[in-house]
């Protein structure tokens, strides 16, 4: 398979400001304005400069920080992925550098074929010219000729929405209407390489949807995507594979489903399984809850799962007192905090029966093609009955992720686009023709 990136050993550093020293002297102020001209040219050298990277010194006092540490990877013709990590990881200095906009303090990357970037609004585009005008700017920049462009610009122009601004100086656009342009012409300019950072989210949900359907179908067509979001349901729909980076280096690099949940569930500090020591555990007179995990269909503790297949939820409790009905039950929120729905235990063997003393372990399982895709956070809780009396409800103690894709059988279908909801059941349907012949 041919490479369209490669990236080998991959840093950038950047020098950043330092505060001032305040001085409480008259003599001091003095001094430090007599010493200014030579301390702002040392300032001005070192700039770019960063020849005291071996030292042992802390760079940090130094105002040097690493935006990109040592990162390294390949990306295959034809391939989308993804690039997610929390704000200030590094996202955007590596599509920087990829797309040449920056250059790289150590490693290199390599890219095959004409790259087209869309970082920031309004990106390419020179504000006194007009849109029709940036157009042809943009596509003389990839390497098109003007016919080229002619060719394309009507498609351009009427995916992008703004047909009746096309001849008004791009200054005068909103955030909106610039980012609607730029990825018309990011999209249908036919680059080798496409790369979108976080700027859909300025626009509309309309137009959202409309330039996830172009980058699928952008990807279908052999050239390459690299889709940097914070939307996870829609990165998992378009890239099969996923790159996570965290304080500038590769943390994860794999399938977008797996490495989805282990940023989400990091980033929350919840996972697919948790245990309490039973000296500590949570609970009340009666019981106390010992450990809750997420289970797939091979019975291995997981915090992602395809929607499509079933997962077990499971608490395990001490029931300290016998002799009481208990009623163990889970409650399900999304990650808008909506309560999906409660599952409370129905096993017919104690229903209304008493417990003894002793250890539990009560499980639900969830049937495939049910949940929404998203995160989905777990509350273990278990009530005493007759009088009631709560004994533990742990909030959100555990989280799985619930991937979709765009192939199989999924309530999804041939829907590319978002369907919400907080469940998604795959529902039986029938159509019947009423035409006579």
């Amino acid at each position: 398979m041919t490479k369209a990136i490669r990236v080998d050993g991959l840093s950038k550093c950047y020098r950043i400001g330092l505060k001032e020293a305040i001085h409480d002297s008259l003599g001091g102020v003095m001094i430090d304005f007599l010493k200014s001209p030579w301390r702002n040219y040392r300032k001005y050298r070192s700039l770019y400069r960063f020849d005291d990277l071996d030292d042992n010194e802390d760079l940090e006092s130094r105002g040097i920080i690493w935006a990109l540490k040592d990162i390294s990877f390949n990306v295959d013709q034809g391939e989308v992925v993804g690039i997610i990590g929390r704000n200030g990881a590094g996202k955007s200095t590596l599509l920087k550098v990829l797309s040449k906009i920056t250059h790289p303090t150590a490693g290199r990357a390599v890219i095959k074929g004409r790259i087209s970037s869309l970082l920031e609004v309004g990106t390419g585009f020179h504000p006194e010219l007009t849109g029709r005008e940036n157009v042809f700017l943009n596509g003389t920049i990839l390497g098109m000729s003007k016919r080229e462009v002619a060719s394309k610009f009507d498609e351009i122009v009427d995916f992008s929405g703004i047909e009746k601004f096309i001849d008004t100086p791009v200054k005068r656009y909103s955030s909106g209407m610039k980012v609607r342009l730029a990825f018309s012409v990011a999209a249908h300019l036919e680059p080798d390489l496409m790369v979108v950072d976080e700027v859909l989210a300025v626009g509309d949900a309309r137009f959202q949807k409309k330039c996830l359907s172009k980058m699928e179908d952008v990807g279908s067509k052999g050239r390459t995507v690299l889709f940097v979001s914070h939307n996870m349901p829609a990165l998992t729909r378009l890239c099969p594979r996923a790159i996570l980076i965290e304080h500038g280096r590769v943390i994860e690099d794999g399938p977008s489903g797996a490495v989805v949940g282990k940023y989400l569930t990091s980033e929350s500090g919840i996972m697919g399984r948790y245990q309490w020591d039973p000296n500590q555990a949570p609970g009340g007179e009666f019981a106390r809850l010992l450990s809750v995990c997420i289970r797939d269909q091979e019975n291995r503790v997981s915090d992602s799962v395809d929607i499509r297949q079933p997962i077990t939820v499971e608490m395990e409790y001490e029931v300290l007192k016998g002799g009481h009905v208990l009623l163990p039950h889970f409650h399900f929120q999304n990650e808008e905090g909506v309560r999906a729905f409660t599952s409370i235990d129905q096993d017919p063997e104690w229903q209304g029966r008493a417990r003894p003393a002793g250890r539990f372990t009560s499980s639900v399982q969830i049937p495939g093609n049910f949940l929404s895709e998203g995160m989905m956070y777990v509350t273990p809780a278990l009530m005493k009955m007759n009088p009631k009396a709560l004994q533990f409800a742990e909030r959100d103690t555990i989280a799985f992720q619930v991937i979709d894709s765009l192939e199989g059988d999924s309530a999804r279908g041939i829907w590319a686009n978002n369907l919400g909801g907080v469940v998604r059941p795959l529902l039986n349907w029938q159509t019947k023709s009423q035409s006579t012949n």
